[in-house]
């Protein structure tokens, strides 16, 4: 995927589509960032003393699609692809996972929260977790924060990879 082939943020669209379409961006800047790369490459954690991944990455934010939007967004009361069994995640463990596997979910994952985004009445539409309450403004916003951050570190990754750079 070229600069040119991702998701272009819209302009002058209304803020539904705005926040959809920049969460598009990012989603398109994460598969750029992990595209043309071996197996070993997407696995390897070649910033020391980090243990982050490309493929980490990714399973991580397959989940945190999952979360926010099945079960945050839409009540759904679903668990996690790579949980440890103390309960803690383990997505970022990654040196064994599968690229196939993982993409396949994150992509199964974003189509979803197309699809939860565009049925939903208004943005302001509520979710809960626990006793918290978000919006789906709120959940937008707080997405396109997530990937931006996490896609930082995958340029950053990248560049010690092969010396990719770029937005």
């Amino acid at each position: 995927m070229t600069d040119d082939q991702r998701t272009q943020t819209p302009r002058t669209a209304d803020e539904r589509a705005t926040l959809a379409g920049f969460l598009d961006y990012q989603r398109d800047t994460l598969a750029m960032k992990c595209e043309g790369l071996t197996t070993e490459q997407l696995r390897a954690r070649v910033l020391e003393p980090s243990g982050l991944s490309l493929l980490g990455l990714v399973r991580h934010l397959a989940e945190v699609e999952r979360s926010w939007f099945r079960n945050v967004l839409n009540k759904e009361d679903v668990r996690g692809f790579w949980g440890r069994p103390d309960g803690s995640f383990a997505e970022f463990d990654a040196e064994t996972a599968d690229p196939d596997e993982a993409f396949a979910i994150w992509r199964r994952e974003c189509d979803h929260a197309r699809e939860l985004v565009a049925a939903a009445e208004s943005l302001d539409v509520l979710g809960h977790y626990g006793e918290e309450v978000f919006s789906l403004r709120w959940i937008l916003t707080h997405m396109i924060e997530e990937y931006a951050r996490h896609n930082g570190h995958a340029d950053l990754l990248r560049e010690h990879l092969d010396g990719t750079t770029g937005e």
